[in-house]
């Protein structure tokens, strides 16, 4: 039985497919105490956060804004392209991924 999740994200969903495939009882529980959609809407909500935060930082350290945008936005774009891969590369890996990932 697949339930439909509204309020959550990448990341909430994420942590949601997990724990369907590995803690099948966890959602059980969750479901039928009605916490599961509230837990992975803040635990998306927590991980959107620090993913926002790395990304800002990184392009405060890197240099990238409007300016380089208005200016070379070939150069922008992929700039941002690989601070936001990066970013979620280094979200996932963070103290939160653990309640993420698993």
């Amino acid at each position: 039985m697949e339930i439909t999740i509204d309020k959550v994200g990448v990341w909430g969903f994420r942590h949601y497919q997990y724990l369907k495939n590995n803690k099948p009882s966890v959602v059980t529980s969750m479901r039928l105490n009605g916490t599961l959609e509230d837990y992975l809407a803040g635990l998306d909500r927590d991980a959107q956060e620090t993913y926002d935060l790395i990304v800002r930082q990184c392009c405060e350290r890197d240099g990238i804004n409007e300016a380089l945008k208005a200016s070379d936005e070939l150069k922008w774009t992929r700039e941002m392209n690989w601070i936001r891969k990066s970013g979620r590369v280094r979200a996932e890996r963070s103290d939160l991924s653990v309640n993420i990932i698993g």
